[in-house]
């Protein structure tokens, strides 16, 4: 592996939707210089305009060549296009020895790269936004806790949960308000979602049938696994000594979310592409994201340690906020938490090669001491 290439302090930022906010302008702040990347340059000055940042951030019109054309080693690119997207960009960035961020989950085209751009000293950093993200550091904290309080060697047992969700503020009646494209909503609700219930793996083909109440700080929401949460056993650090009797990583949405969406949930089951392309316009028609609504995202992970001889240990971590006029709950925790990201490959304090977030326990006491002097608002409860 060669050394790792210096950042050379300018930041490209691709793509300007939904969950663009704060973290731009942080980066406008301590970048050398940034970027902004749209399908026209009207339309990333617009968006600079709409988020405070005229003059302060260059507008670019984007295609992947034009964006190849403007990349010297060193630079970052920030990629917030939809995830299919990342693995061009990738390449492109590995073959102009440029480093790379993403808030997605890491694909399977993307893992690809990965060893060319650690062989070329190049850092890419994913799964660094909200969920994925503050998340994975959340449940870091968490078992490093237990593990201290428990004991690596101790033949336990434990109860991981980790649920997030993007929600109405003031609750409507489809109980949603949504914060991503229609159409990434409803096929992730398509994806099985594997996990551990009751110390057995399980698969849920449809994960809204899966769907139970959950309290968290004394509400009642409704929550559903999602993905493969088999992995993150080992990505969190948990004991091999230990035994999982829950472990799940999963969506919460607002109580009466399963009985508002049951038409939706019949037109998934026929399974239609074309269908459900066309559904996701007409949800986006009917139930539109304005300037006036509000949004709110809870974010509740908690984990469990029972041990043989009684030992106990519990801890959890909750993350509520409600978006304002000036930007989306969703908004602020994603940008914000991809631009600390960013700021860290600045520094060269990442290392070369994959990141998912803070992916050790101590970086991840870290970046949430970074978030909370920032004014995102957490709260730890410890009980042992």
């Amino acid at each position: 592996m060669t050394d790792q290439v210096p950042a050379s302090g300018t930041v490209h930022w691709i793509g300007t939707g939904l969950s663009t906010g704060g973290g731009l302008a942080e980066l406008c702040e301590s970048a050398g210089r940034v970027r902004v990347w749209h399908r026209t340059e009207e339309r990333a000055s617009e968006a600079l305009d709409r988020l405070g940042l005229a003059g302060r951030a260059e507008p670019r019109a984007y295609t992947l060549d034009r964006l190849t054309a403007a990349l010297a080693p060193g630079d970052v690119v920030v990629s917030m296009l939809p995830a299919p997207e990342h693995a061009g960009i990738l390449a492109v960035c590995v073959a102009s020895r440029a480093h790379f961020a993403c808030s997605s989950y890491v694909s399977e085209a993307v893992l690809e790269q990965v060893p060319a751009a650690a062989e070329a000293g190049l850092v890419v950093l994913t799964e660094a936004g909200l969920d994925p993200g503050i998340d994975h550091l959340f449940a870091h904290s968490l078992v490093a806790r237990g593990r201290e309080a428990i004991g690596d060697g101790t033949a336990a047992s434990y109860r991981l949960t980790s649920y997030c969700g993007g929600i109405p503020a003031v609750p409507n009646d489809f109980r949603y308000r949504f914060s991503w494209a229609p159409l990434g909503v409803l096929n992730a609700l398509r994806s099985p979602a594997r996990y551990i219930r009751d110390g057995a793996e399980t698969t849920a083909a449809r994960p809204w049938e899966a769907t139970r109440p959950h309290l968290v700080d004394g509400e009642t929401f409704e929550v559903y696994p999602n993905r493969d949460s088999v992995p993150f056993v080992e990505q969190y650090g948990l004991p091999s000594a230990w035994k999982p009797q829950t472990f799940v990583r999963g969506t919460l949405r607002l109580e009466g979310w399963l009985e508002a969406w049951g038409a939706v949930f019949e037109e998934l089951k026929a399974g239609d592409d074309a269908r459900i392309a066309a559904l996701a316009q007409e949800l986006a028609t009917t139930y539109p994201t304005t300037d006036a609504d509000r949004d709110r995202v809870v974010l509740a992970v908690s984990l469990d340690v029972a041990g043989p001889a009684g030992q106990a240990w519990s801890g959890s971590y909750l993350l509520d906020l409600t978006g304002d006029a000036e930007e989306s709950a969703m908004a602020r925790c994603v940008s914000r938490t991809l631009a600390l990201g960013v700021r860290h490959i600045l520094d060269g304090s990442l290392p070369s090669g994959l990141n998912r977030a803070a992916e050790t326990a101590t970086r991840s006491e870290e970046w949430l001491r970074e978030l909370a002097l920032e004014g995102m608002d957490f709260t730890l409860r410890v009980d042992s």
